[in-house]
């Protein structure tokens, strides 16, 4: 278990860095008051609109950097400093929500496959951390059990990687839209850019740790064989 425990604090401490990096970032950003005045929840507006999505509500929900698009009640929910925000963080954010409202529009493959993995993933995450466990202590009388969490672990794992061209995708057209629409300046789009660059790597590094966690538990099963 002490090598899941490494790992776990590599990963973490990765994750921090990260977090802390893209906290400060929309801290900066959000210091620079858009030029053409628009808040996130406009913005958020205009780009749905302008796809021709009129089934999806901008909503404001509390908190910060709880922004996310909902498929279930197809809402794009905004923090409260992004729905008001007039600044290239708030549109970033928006627009990339937005741009999650457009791949459920367009059935974007990666973004089905998502979907189609979230009850699994809701199942197996909740026993899973017992069943390996239990799985490791029990790996000389019955290996099987350990098996079993690899399996549930591996699906956590593909959603995590599954879900990076789903993010990669929703900003690659948020950014490409608010250019095209001159929602922002060239010096606000660079800024908006790099919001969003760090917020993938977010799942970036959670997509790594899980894979480097499924090797360590394949390797302590693939050792219990030979």
């Amino acid at each position: 278990m002490m090598g899941a425990y490494v790992i776990g604090i590599v990963v973490m401490l990765v994750s921090m860095l990260v977090s802390w990096q893209l906290k400060s970032r929309f801290q900066k950003y959000s210091k620079t008051p858009l030029a053409n005045g628009m808040s996130g929840a406009e913005v958020a507006q205009h780009m749905l609109q302008d796809h021709g999505i009129s089934n999806v509500r901008v909503v404001s929900v509390a908190g910060q950097l709880t922004d996310h698009y909902n498929p279930a009640n197809r809402t794009v929910n905004l923090s409260e400093p992004v729905y008001h925000g007039r600044n290239a963080a708030a549109v970033a954010v928006a627009a990339h929500e937005c741009g999650h409202a457009v791949q459920h529009a367009t059935a974007y493959s990666w973004l089905t496959m998502r979907s189609k993995l979230v009850p699994v993933v809701q199942v197996s995450s909740t026993i899973m951390p017992w069943v390996i466990m239990g799985g490791i202590l029990m790996i000389n009388s019955f290996p099987q059990l350990l098996v079993a969490g690899v399996v549930m672990f591996g699906l956590t794992t593909l959603f995590s990687f599954v879900t990076l061209p789903v993010e990669y995708d929703a900003s690659n057209r948020a950014l490409a839209w608010i250019q095209r629409r001159g929602i922002v300046t060239t010096g606000e789009y660079a800024m908006s850019a790099d919001a969003l660059k760090w917020a993938a790597r977010t799942y970036v590094v959670s997509a790594i740790g899980s894979l480097a966690t499924l090797l360590y538990y394949v390797s302590i099963l693939m050792n219990r064989r030979d």
